[in-house]
């Protein structure tokens, strides 16, 4: 590929005038930006007037809305366009996005199932072959439901008999999913249809299964709040007006629910949310249908996921009493804590995932953000280690009860995801697909450091780039961070990343307390009123890799979505010194009214609530949209999804409006409205393909590296 230097855009080039609705949006900057009306709009907290100027943004309907995104995205688009290599990138992209991609497969009675991608497809396909060695077939293609490919497949669940998949539907991303079923020997689409389904899967008992649905929403369908979520049986052949209610909780409007049948069919297990950690559980004998629930746990305060249930013994993984998670065994008949029996007792390390197959316990352990996987016999005692290697991650754990074949992916920074399947019986692993990219993973290394944060606490970073890389302070650098929610990034592939790696950059994956990577303890560091640990952790992590001359301030970018674009948000407006670039991605960025929409309430676990005084305080000192101040910042490309009901687009929206108001320096600060997209789930290959490109693009301009 030919590569050539940068230009320097002159100013009078990328200005780009955009009329507005009469606002009062104005900057200093080198850019026009559309003009964004304000409100006098007032919030009082505990004493506190806090101004909302933008409020209007968060209605999605209102056409004043609609003409504001594609006002703000003309300059946007207008800018990326003027960059020479864009198309590059996105060619290049593409190249290497086209292999073909296999998920674990899973076994249900004769058949195996699994998703397949033949490079490029916006949706993966849903396959099906009688056999490991059989041929498969077609079961599902989401690519012939839509002209873009906006239609993903988001849920699906064989019958426990293997004769119908029930699978959900879900359009532009949205969390909203509509249910089928399908025969499965046929191919035939039946009657069956469900609507307003959403966080929940289906759990099969005869010729139905349970669900939990909400009632149709009264107001925006992508806004409004989340309330009141029922558990329904749906029976073959029947309307979804005839579905029998199962259960439901007035009382605690918030609470949302999960079901599950174990696989002799006698249990109904569901467990019960009230936010994104911690769950009670409760169970039905369905050989009494007159019988009551019986509670396992009545609280919220630890985790609980069911494995199996065999008579009345049910075993669990949990993180009650052991922050590491165990597990354990609890009667039905006796759910008293004190008589829980250890299978699996809490170590050092962090017990992340367990499957049974073959009547042997698999698991895998969290070694400093690596993977460990061992077999036990069904009392917990250790037989042997399945070896994996050293700075890799194993996921998709697959395997029946009373089968020998357990499928698993191996991952790293540097390889796609290959698959393996490990024999029981003989104790061997071996190799059942590897992938074929177009991209040299043997040119690159990736390392692990521990760094002090603030307050001292280590914090382990993985770092890959080109193998001999000199480390003069001049690499291009992009640190990608998250920091909440329990979740963990250990090494993946992604292959958006592998651009900016043959381009010379060094991309770096910080673990920051608020994750999973050391249990519940590391979690609950990052959360609430200690949420400043996580910032404080992504900032050291930058400036370690300042100080050890791996970049410097003017060659880093730094990026995060989700609950990473609150990190990045929260990080650019305390430190705009700290980096060239930042990317805030789907971002909550309004930490005082995230719980006013959709589902954000069930968030309050690791944020707090702007309604509790203390939490108030903590919230608003650091909540991006309330920090921005008349600085100059980082060249910033907010990106956001106009589908996205998880985290509205109207924290970005009015995060974009309040930088672009307040900017004072002449880097773009633009946003990036993707239309007829959501929170990222289910994103069409193409979409993806346009965004990154678009997102390496704005980094590669904006860093002056060469292409």
């Amino acid at each position: 590929m030919k590569s050539y230097t940068i230009p320097v855009f002159s100013t009078v080039l990328l200005l780009t005038a955009c009329s507005g609705g009469g606002g009062e949006t104005k900057n200093d900057s080198a850019f026009k930006y559309p003009a964004t009306r304000k409100t006098d709009t007032v919030d009082t907290y505990f004493g506190v007037k806090v101004p909302d100027p933008y409020r209007w943004l968060e209605d999605d309907n209102s056409e004043e809305t609609k003409k504001w995104v594609q006002e703000q995205n003309k300059v946007t688009f207008d800018y990326l366009a003027k960059i020479p290599f864009r198309d590059k990138i996105r060619e290049r992209l593409t190249k290497i996005w086209s292999f073909e991609k296999t998920s674990v497969p899973y076994k249900k009675g004769k058949n195996y199932f699994y998703s397949y991608n033949n490079g490029i497809q916006n949706q993966a396909v849903l396959y099906v072959k009688e056999g490991l060695n059989g041929t498969g077939r077609v079961l599902l293609d989401p690519n012939t439901l839509s002209a873009d490919g906006t239609i993903s497949l988001s849920g699906s669940s064989v019958s426990k008999n293997g004769k119908y998949l029930a699978y959900g539907l879900s359009k532009a991303g949205s969390d909203w999913v509509e249910y089928d079923v399908m025969d499965i020997e046929t191919g035939r689409k039946l009657d069956d249809h469900l609507k307003w389904i959403k966080f929940s899967g289906v759990a099969w008992k005869d010729d139905g299964f349970y669900y939990g649905r909400f009632d149709a929403p009264k107001g925006s369908e992508l806004s409004s709040k989340n309330e009141n979520q029922k558990v329904y049986y749906h029976k073959l052949g029947t309307s979804q007006d005839k579905d029998v209610l199962v259960y439901k909780d007035d009382a605690h409007p918030n609470r949302s629910f999960g079901p599950q049948v174990s696989e002799d069919g006698r249990w109904l297990v569901l467990f019960s949310y009230e936010s994104t950690s911690g769950n009670a559980l409760i169970v039905k004998d369905l050989l009494k249908p007159g019988s009551d629930f019986i509670t396992i746990v009545d609280n919220f305060d630890n985790n609980y996921g069911v494995l199996d249930i065999q008579g009345t013994n049910m075993i669990v993984r949990t993180n009650a009493g052991a922050p590491k998670y165990r597990l354990v065994s609890i009667d039905i008949m006796n759910p008293g804590a004190a008589s829980w029996k250890n299978i699996l007792p809490e170590q050092k390390d962090l017990l992340e995932e367990v499957t049974i197959a073959g009547d042997k316990i698999i698991a895998t352990y969290l070694v400093d953000v690596k993977s460990k996987m061992y077999v036990f016999d069904l009392n917990g005692k250790e037989e042997n280690e399945i070896e994996l290697p050293g700075l890799a991650y194993c996921d998709g754990l697959n395997g029946d009860r009373k089968d020998s074949l357990v499928f698993y992916s191996v991952v790293s920074f540097t390889a796609p995801a290959s698959i393996y399947k490990y024999n029981i019986t003989t104790k061997k692993s071996s190799l059942y697909i590897k992938p074929a990219i177009d991209f040299n993973s043997d040119d690159y290394e990736t390392k692990q450091v521990f760094y002090a944060s603030k307050d001292g606490t280590k914090i382990p970073m993985f770092i890959t780039h080109k193998k001999g890389i000199v480390l003069d302070g001049t690499n291009p650098c992009f640190l990608f961070g998250y920091g909440g929610f329990n979740n963990f990034y250990a090494p993946e592939f992604r292959i958006d990343r592998s651009v900016f790696l043959e381009a010379g950059g060094v991309y770096a994956v910080a673990n920051m307390r608020g994750g999973g990577e050391y249990g519940e303890d590391w979690h609950k560091a990052g959360t609430k009123c200690k949420k400043q640990n996580v910032f404080d952790d992504y900032i050291a992590a930058a400036e370690y890799l300042v100080s050890e001359k791996y970049t410097s301030k003017e060659k880093l970018a730094i990026h995060g979505r989700s609950n990473g674009g609150l990190l990045i948000g929260a990080v650019m407006t305390q430190r705009p010194d700290l980096c060239k670039v930042c990317l805030p991605q789907v971002g909550v960025l309004d930490m005082l009214r995230y719980h006013r929409f959709t589902i954000g309430r069930a968030w309050s676990t690791d944020y707090g609530l702007s309604e509790n005084e203390e939490e108030f305080r903590c919230l608003f000192k650091y909540s991006p949209l309330h920090n921005v101040k008349e600085v100059a910042y980082p060249a910033t490309l907010i990106c956001t999804g106009d589908h996205d009901d998880r985290v509205v687009p109207a924290h970005s929206f009015k995060f974009a409006a309040t930088l672009q108001a307040n900017h004072k320096g002449n880097n773009p600060v633009m946003i990036r409205i993707d239309t007829n997209a959501g929170h990222g789930s289910g994103k069409p290959t193409a979409k993806q393909i346009e965004e990154y490109s678009d997102m390496w693009a704005f980094v590669f301009y904006n860093l002056g590296m060469k292409y």
